[in-house]
């Protein structure tokens, strides 16, 4: 075989691995935070603060494990994780503008995370969020992940709910609201369950932008299950309140949370989906 030959041939095999290496490369440009709970809840990488904390009746302070959290060493999904044994009131929180990056001209962002449990018989009555992003006020703005809390099988949400007098102007429970007018993706039949893990990926773009066009997206191991679009998703939030939070009224396992500054795409969350080791992958 010529030299010519062999070289193009090693060029051809080469170029998988070097897409996968700038792939690689604009995941890890874009990743803000990532907490593999691996030898507790501080985060592994954060381009903010790393600290986690709790909202006690006393104020803010650091999270602690306890009854209602444990640390179930090589049990996550990558190496250890997180277990909610009951619905408490433990609800580990991150913060900083270097996490979320909140703003209110124009923010995007991504959050994934890995879960394990059956909701049917796991969790407790009630709304159940494994993750949400919260301000000063609820009413000014509001996105989570959510189990509905009385249906059964308990149907899987993800919502961005924005300033009150958009999405609810007549000031009805959630609930009651038709559900194809309500700011979300709703699931039933999400495949979740004690055996397997699940991963779940949510993204937001142009908040708060009055010249684009905001939406929502969800994920459920690597696969795009709907999106939030056709809405205003403007929010009124204080940026120094914003966190990140975990485990509202949830009960299973949670493990290698992450976020990034911006919406990711369909092909680099089927890539956040197929890490062996998980994001600590993306950095050094």
């Amino acid at each position: 075989m010529k030299p010519f030959a062999i070289s193009s041939l090693l060029l051809i095999a080469l170029l998988p691995l070097a897409a996968s290496a700038q792939s690689h490369d604009t995941l890890s440009r874009a990743l803000t935070f990532h907490a593999s709970f691996d030898k507790g809840l501080e985060a592994d990488f954060s381009r903010g603060d790393r600290s986690c904390f709790v909202r006690t009746s006393k104020g803010v302070g650091p999270a602690v494990l306890n009854e209602e959290l444990k640390l179930v060493p090589e049990a996550g999904r990558f190496g250890s994780g997180l277990h909610f044994t009951k619905k408490g009131n433990t609800r580990p929180q991150f913060r900083g503008a270097g996490v979320l990056g909140y703003n209110d001209k124009n923010w995007s962002a991504t959050v994934s995370v890995w879960l394990r449990l059956d909701p049917d018989k796991d969790l407790e009555p009630g709304y159940c969020d494994p993750v949400q992003i919260v301000g000063d006020d609820t009413k000014k703005g509001f996105i989570f992940l959510e189990w509905s809390k009385d249906e059964t099988p308990r149907f899987f949400r993800y919502a961005i709910r924005p300033l009150f007098p958009i999405w609810n102007p007549t000031n009805v429970p959630w609930d009651t609201i038709p559900a194809d007018k309500r700011p979300m993706v709703q699931m039933a039949g999400a495949p979740f369950s004690r055996e397997a893990w699940t991963h779940a990926v949510f993204s937001f773009e142009n908040i708060n932008d009055k010249s684009s066009k905001p939406a929502g997206r969800l994920w459920l191991n690597g696969k795009l299950q709907g999106a939030i679009e056709g809405w205003d998703l403007t929010f009124g939030w204080n940026p120094d309140a914003v966190q990140l939070v975990l485990g509202a009224s949830y009960v299973g396992h949670l493990d290698d949370l992450a976020v990034f500054n911006r919406a990711l795409t369909d092909a680099e969350v089927k890539q956040l989906f197929a890490l062996k080791n998980g994001v600590g992958e993306l950095y050094p």
